[in-house]
């Protein structure tokens, strides 16, 4: 027995007994080991993958579900308006400042010496006022030096005709006796020298005639010129005093009296502005243009014009009186210019102001108020409540705004109900009612839930999360727990 019990498995191959071996049994238990630890791991992360989708699903898709389900079963208190129609003036709406039609820089022509300044400055001077006095004396002597040398020229010319006047009648005198002694020479009394010597003289005394007129004429030549230096020492004189060329205001004062002020020079004494009537400068959009040429004429086409932080009081009329030859390529605006009376003085040259060119009347549009109109990312839109007090959005197109009304192009029909306060808390197919007066508590918070009224176009901006597509669950979700809604 124990020779069976020793004998090796002869039988056996070879392979078997080297697998049979410990250290093949090790690799085979390792290998083993790591896939399943490879499987567990993969459950692992599956199952986390699991847990956190049920988590994301429970906080998210919970919320949103309580969030879409909660206003349906609520009534919302808001402030309703219904759309009207109006006459509403078709309106562009621009940025100006105003320009003077006329500033004169106020020059002296002369140098001398500055005697007085006969304004204030600042104030308002009309055409043809003193401004200025220049000392006169030494142009007022040469104006008599110049008006003594005339006086001399016209006695010499008065001289030379009375010279003219003798010589004439000499040559008069000389004349007849040639005419006497043709008779005498023919009838033999006198000799022929005696006649030839009466027409050389008589001949001598026209040439003295036609000399002393010829003097005579340089003499009217050379009072002429004496004039003209009489006439220019004038103009130099009334340059000493300096008058107003146009009405209008003064500016700053530059020399003061006793200075010395030369002729033309780089720096005015004073610069002078037209203050009325003024032009308002303003550019519009060239796609504007061909609007202002269709209503130019129009009985409505108007221009005010109105001062900022000054709205209570009313615009200024004008008149457009300009519009630019060329569209400015590098703005795509093109130049207009409007004439205002400004009779009040308020409208000072470089001051911006407010520019509203009113072309004509749009008949029967459809408005509501301006806090209606809520602004998306895409488009405008409306919450408009149905006649069984639900809420729907309503895309709209916009059109001007007049008097906190806008014009509704699209969109809405006259009669429609819209919310113009409570916005916020709507969703389409919630259910409104419309607000009642309640006394305001002591303190309010200073939360979205809070907000005033005024503050619903803000609120409802797209700065503030809103959405303007569909109302899914994922824009319910507004500021503060309680944003807009969008279209």
């Amino acid at each position: 027995m124990s020779k069976n019990i020793t004998e090796p498995l002869a039988d056996a191959p070879e392979g078997e007994l080297s697998d049979a071996t410990p250290s093949g049994r090790s690799e085979v238990d390792a290998g083993r080991k790591d896939k399943i630890r490879a499987r567990i791991v993969q459950g692992v992360s599956l199952l986390g993958l699991v847990i956190v989708i049920l988590l994301v699903w429970h906080f998210l898709g919970g919320k949103s579900n309580k969030a879409a389900s909660r206003p349906r079963s609520e009534v919302i208190p808001v402030e309703m308006a219904a759309a009207t129609q109006l006459d509403v003036p078709v309106q562009i709406k621009s940025i100006g400042n105003i320009e003077p039609l006329s500033t004169i820089a106020v020059r002296s022509q002369i140098e001398g010496t500055l005697q007085s300044v006969r304004f204030t400055p600042g104030q308002e001077v009309k055409k043809g006022d003193l401004l200025f006095t220049i000392d006169p004396r030494p142009l007022q002597a040469a104006l008599s030096e110049a008006e003594a040398n005339l006086a001399k020229a016209m006695a010499a010319i008065s001289q030379g005709r009375d010279v003219v006047a003798r010589d004439q009648a000499t040559a008069t005198n000389s004349r007849t006796i040639v005419k006497r002694d043709t008779q005498l020479i023919e009838g033999g009394v006198i000799s022929r020298e005696e006649y030839d010597n009466a027409v050389a003289k008589a001949q001598a005394d026209e040439a003295t005639v036609r000399a002393d007129q010829s003097s005579v004429a340089t003499l009217v030549s050379a009072a002429k010129a004496e004039q003209a230096i009489v006439n220019n020492a004038r103009v130099q004189l009334s340059y000493t005093s300096i008058r107003a060329p146009l009405s209008g205001k003064t500016g700053n004062l530059v020399v003061t009296g006793g200075n010395l002020v030369r002729a033309n020079d780089t720096t005015p004494m004073v610069t002078i502005t037209q203050a009325a009537p003024v032009y308002a400068t303003f550019n519009v959009p060239e796609q504007d243009l061909l609007r202002i040429r269709q209503y130019a004429n129009s009985g409505d086409f108007k221009t005010e014009v109105s001062i900022p932080g000054d709205e209570a009081n009313a615009p200024q009329q004008g008149k457009l009186s300009l519009v630019d030859n060329t569209v400015d390529t590098t703005t795509g605006t093109i130049r207009l210019k409007a004439t205002l009376d400004n009779n009040d003085r308020k409208l000072y040259p470089g001051l911006f102001v407010n520019v509203v060119l009113t072309l004509g009347l749009q008949h029967q549009a459809v408005v509501v108020p301006a806090q209606a109109v809520q602004i998306g990312q895409d488009n405008s839109y409306v919450y408009v409540v149905k006649p069984d007090m639900t809420a729907e959005v309503r895309n709209v197109k916009t059109a001007t705004s007049f008097n906190d009304m806008t014009v509704i192009e699209e969109g809405i029909k006259p009669g429609e109900q819209v919310v113009t306060d409570g916005q916020l808390k709507l969703v389409p197919g919630v259910t409104v009612q419309p607000k009642t007066a309640q006394p305001k508590p002591a303190q309010q918070s200073a939360g979205p839930g809070n907000r005033p009224a005024g503050n619903t176009n803000s609120e409802n901006s797209p700065e503030f999360g809103s959405n303007p597509g569909a109302a899914t669950p994922s824009n319910k979700q507004g500021y503060g727990g309680s944003g807009k809604r969008g279209p």
